[in-house]
């Protein structure tokens, strides 16, 4: 469905620092990072897309969060999304909801939210029942 996201930022060592520790966390690769765009793409080990990307705007306005926006990874464990939250949390995000379970979305939901340095709302999400 998705080709790949694009997040604004305003200063992309902090930002691609922080997005850096976060894919780890969810087991996504660096495809390219370029300094003097600056933007920065990672992708899944097993597919080309879609991509997340990092950047300062095209257009050459200072970067902003949108109200209601919000981009969302796929985690494939719940200890993932605690991970990723502790990654984001301990290189500079700040937390909008602890990871735990949210059954007003589903039983299995297990979720947490959080925003990156410049703001942008973030969520690392796991489906499954959390079951070994």
């Amino acid at each position: 469905m998705l080709s790949h996201v694009f997040i604004g930022i305003t200063d992309f060592g902090r930002a691609f620092a922080f997005y850096t520790a976060l894919m780890d966390e969810l087991g996504h690769v660096l495809k390219f990072r370029e300094d003097d765009v600056p933007w920065a793409g990672w992708m899944a080990t097993d597919a080309p897309r879609p991509l997340l990307l990092i950047g300062k705007p095209w257009n050459g306005l200072a970067a902003s969060p949108g109200n209601g926006q919000m981009t969302a990874f796929l985690a494939a464990t719940r200890a993932t999304v605690d991970r990723a939250h502790a990654a984001a949390l301990a290189h500079g995000g700040t937390c909008e909801g602890p990871p735990g379970l949210r059954p007003q979305y589903h039983a299995h939901y297990y979720g947490t939210y959080f925003r990156d340095p410049d703001g942008n709302k973030l969520c690392v999400c796991c489906h499954e029942d959390g079951r070994p």
